[in-house]
């Protein structure tokens, strides 16, 4: 784990004239001009920068894992583009490698990707979003990456996971009882529908399977800052730092839950079932899917960390501020609830099955 001075010393040696020094060169791109995009100066510290030389421009990222996974993550990219999709290759240095070491630090260069982000209420965008994240599923069934990669997968439990987040609801209810201040009360005036919710993951995850659950390369940040749309209305995914070896219907169900926490699609039904139907034009999901699906997205689970972290920090955390949260994190709790009941109604009918 790096410690915070060397996380300080890093922002140091990422000032404009070493990047042009010490990564540029590589690229023979010294002379270009540079504008910081992010910075994100924790434990994992990232950086982009966009490059501009002449009528090119190029995204220079430090990454924040090490060399092991950095090859995973180019053989995931160099897959799916070899597939036919659109990805933004890492460029090769004058020598050929593809990535620069700099001190403690590793850097990538890929093509600028112009476009608009995926907009959910464009139905078109979301089409295309949604067969492309099927076939991004389909292509990489097979996936390896290459010789001197980490093997990046994560077959968790669900159940396990459920059982445990159910568990600290619980626990945090009799927190509440015990500390009774203002968020305690809130926590608890909102309990028993959140409750309800936990229990309708719960007992979903004790049905699945895992062993009838697909795998496949997972990109598990699939959202509409990761996918842009060029002037020709193609589809890019960027941003693979996240990806793994994973169950497919986890990577659907991370993109659903960012969809469904928006006020103009909170929670719809039948705009869930619309876009699963697209996914399924390539892929199919079956039963134990389905309920993979409902015991992710029924979780309160914004409700669910806000009290964790209250309560892991009661004695130090800025109160005011995890009411606020608190109080938004329960503002469409009803829908949740009647999406819940109605996707179980959904799920029994199709596949002939009791939850």
């Amino acid at each position: 784990m790096p410690s915070m001075a060397n996380l300080y010393s890093n922002i140091k040696l990422l000032s404009e004239d070493n990047l042009k020094k010490y990564v540029l060169v590589h690229y023979n791109l010294q002379n270009s001009s540079i504008e910081q995009i992010k910075i994100k100066n924790t434990e994992k510290q990232r950086a982009v920068y966009k490059i501009t030389y002449k009528d090119e421009s190029y995204c220079l990222k430090k990454v924040y894992f090490g060399m092991q996974e950095l090859l995973f993550v180019y053989s995931a990219v160099e897959w799916l583009y070899r597939c036919g999709l659109k990805t933004p290759r890492f460029i090769s240095t004058n020598s050929g490698s593809r990535f620069v070491q700099y001190e403690n630090m590793l850097f990538i260069l890929t093509p600028w990707i112009d476009g608009v982000k995926c907009d959910y209420d464009n139905e078109e965008h979301m089409i295309k979003t949604i067969r492309n994240l099927s076939k991004m599923h389909y292509v990489t069934k097979k996936f390896h990456p290459i010789p001197g990669s980490d093997l990046r997968e994560n077959y968790s439990n669900i159940y396990s996971s459920a059982n445990k987040r159910y568990g600290r609801l619980l626990e945090n209810s009799n927190l509440a009882f015990q500390y009774n201040d203002k968020f305690s009360n809130i926590y608890n005036e909102h309990f028993q529908v959140n409750e309800t919710l936990g229990k309708i993951s719960l007992q979903s995850s004790y049905l699945i399977n895992l062993n009838d659950l697909s795998r496949s390369l997972c990109h598990l940040d699939y959202v509409n800052k990761n996918l842009l749309f060029d002037n020709g209305g193609n589809i890019w995914v960027i941003d693979f730092d996240k990806c793994q070896m994973d169950y497919c219907v986890h990577d659907i169900s991370y993109f659903f839950r960012r969809l469904l926490r928006r006020d103009n699609t909170k929670w719809n039904l039948d705009i869930t079932l619309r876009y699963l139907k697209e996914y399924e034009k390539i892929c199919t999901l079956n039963s134990h899917e389905y309920l993979y699906l409902l015991c992710y997205l029924a979780f309160p689970q914004k409700y669910w960390r806000i009290s964790r972290d209250y309560f892991n920090n009661i004695n130090k955390c800025n109160k005011n501020s995890f009411v606020k949260i608190l109080l938004k994190s329960v503002k469409t709790e009803q829908e949740q609830l009647k999406f819940a009941h109605d996707f179980i109604d959904y799920i029994e009918g199709r596949f002939k099955i009791n939850i």
